[in-house]
């Protein structure tokens, strides 16, 4: 069965950190561009950040920019999003996806998404 799987939400504090990872079953990451979006209840899907499968480009959401850091590790087909300096405005279900355009990808018009991982952010 062809999916991309999360992991690494949990509960912190604010001010904590977070790793969450990405890792697909059946494929390889290699010509996708990958991209972390979120939920929080009563709001939209939000994009969080992206990076290249060409040139290991990366994006952020100004919400993020500066706390938030995504790379991929090809060697071991995952994606990471570090998360540091967590707010509870970051609390959210994060979900992966994965598509070869990033322009699809950046409207969240994707091939795969992952199944989703809360973060959960308070005291």
């Amino acid at each position: 069965q062809v999916q991309l799987v999360e992991s690494g939400g949990g509960l912190v504090q604010p001010g904590g950190s977070l790793r969450l990872s990405c890792a697909p079953s059946g494929f390889s990451l290699d010509y996708y561009h990958i991209g972390w979006f979120r939920q929080a209840p009563g709001k939209e899907r939000e994009g969080v950040s992206f990076i290249s499968s060409s040139d290991g480009s990366t994006e952020y959401a100004d919400t993020v920019k500066g706390r938030f850091t995504i790379s991929r590790d090809n060697a071991k087909n995952t994606v990471y999003l570090q998360m540091n300096s967590l707010k509870p405005e970051d609390t959210a279900v994060y979900y992966c996806a994965a598509d070869r355009s990033i322009r699809r990808l950046r409207i969240g018009v994707v091939n795969y998404w992952g199944q989703g991982t809360q973060v959960t952010v308070s005291s």
